[in-house]
């Protein structure tokens, strides 16, 4: 553990492990969710963004994640851009290779140089097969994609390879037995801990001594903004705490964490984010078995659809909002829980202010979206129970 100081003085922690030789900020900066051009849109906001950037790095944060497809293709170019404006040993630089795109060792090469040049850099200092699914997995293997990239890594080309994951722990287990990967990176948060799995993907990449990089560590935003029974609580723990706060530390304080990254969509939430790490304090059990007791269960009673708004699921080519309709089907289940007119009323008002084109009804069950959910979601039924809910609101 060290630290480092940013230039206002205050102090941002860090992590060294041996495997990896470099110290990582345990805040890490996920270019996922960047202010936006408007609501309506993936265009980045560059001079929101870009001062984000300084003002991350001016506080010690040194680790920057992107990925192909991030805001619609705009993320890679915008970091080359906002982070080839500082020195490049100042700063590390992880991206991914989705490999459904690519069909041969020679095709991945070739978009791996164009991720070098959208990124505006010779060498990734951290690099990973994206989202390595069952699926994605048996594609990796067949074209031998694992040595090509080990062969970059052999050459300095890229600093340490990994993957990212949001299958279980029956493949996470295939994959670490398959190859040797120099970290993993994992969807991990109070609420996946025990439902989705996180507790045991963590406990195999630990046991292995493999660095974990946590995402989704606030599930999208919804672990910062919490339901109000569950929010209570926190709040009478520490009133001075944010939300976002405790489900950053929970991630943090896991041995074999290297860093938890944040996608932040404002300088609001980068501030919140740097001041829980500038004064980094590791969770106490009772601070612990709290989230993962009654505030978990507050949490899930609101939220039954373990959406995190990632919107790998878009666009649907039918133009269903498949992220804005499960957001109102856990507002309808969490009110409804309480109130069962309520919950009715509300979905009525909701769907009133939906497009035509958005709503639940115009799913064609096609799949598209179920084949592309980290989260495993069973989307087209879940649609049709919504479009029947909206039917008689």
């Amino acid at each position: 553990m060290s630290f480092a100081i940013g230039e206002t003085g205050k102090i941002m922690e860090r992590r060294e492990f041996k495997s990896i030789g470099k110290e990582i900020s345990l805040l890490g900066f996920g270019l996922m969710r960047l202010p936006t051009q408007g609501q309506e849109t993936k265009a980045i906001d560059y001079p929101v963004a870009e001062a984000m950037v300084d003002e991350a790095l001016a506080q010690g944060i040194n680790y920057f994640d992107t990925g192909y497809f991030y805001h619609d293709g705009l993320s890679e170019p915008f970091a080359g851009k906002a982070l080839g404006r500082h020195p490049r040993d100042g700063f590390l630089l992880a991206t991914k290779l989705p490999a459904w795109l690519v069909d041969s060792r020679d095709g991945a090469r070739r978009l791996f140089e164009e991720q070098l040049s959208r990124l505006g850099t010779d060498r990734l200092d951290f690099y990973l097969f994206h989202n390595l699914n069952a699926g994605h997995w048996d594609m990796v293997e067949r074209m031998g994609l694992y040595e090509v990239f080990a062969g970059l890594r052999d050459e300095g080309v890229i600093g340490r390879l990994g993957f990212s994951m949001h299958d279980g722990p029956a493949h996470l287990r295939r994959v670490l037995d398959g190859h040797d990967f120099d970290f993993a990176q994992i969807q991990l948060n109070y609420i996946d801990w025990e439902s989705l799995g996180a507790r045991e993907m963590y406990g195999l990449l630990a046991s292995r001594g493999i660095p974990v990089v946590v995402m989704e560590p606030v599930r999208g935003g919804a672990l910062a903004a919490l339901p109000g029974e569950a929010a209570g609580k926190l709040r009478d723990l520490d009133p001075r705490a944010s939300q976002a706060s405790w489900a950053l530390r929970f991630a943090a304080s896991l041995p074999g964490v290297m860093t938890v990254l944040s996608g932040m969509s404002d300088p609001g939430q980068l501030r919140d984010n740097l001041a829980t790490f500038n004064d980094y304090r590791p969770l106490g059990q009772a601070e612990r078995d709290l989230l993962l007791g009654e505030v978990a269960t507050s949490f899930n009673l609101a939220n039954p659809v373990p959406c995190t708004g990632c919107r790998y699921c878009m666009d649907c080519p039918s133009g269903v909002n498949i992220p804005l309709n499960i957001a109102a089907y856990n507002e309808y289940r969490y009110r409804a829980s309480m109130d069962p007119k309520r919950g009715m009323a509300f979905f009525g008002l909701y769907f009133a202010s939906l497009a035509d084109a958005e709503g639940a009804e115009n799913c064609q069950d096609c799949g598209e979206c179920q084949d592309r959910c980290p989260q495993s979601i069973g989307i087209p039924a879940l649609m049709r129970d919504i479009a029947g809910l909206a039917r008689v609101a």
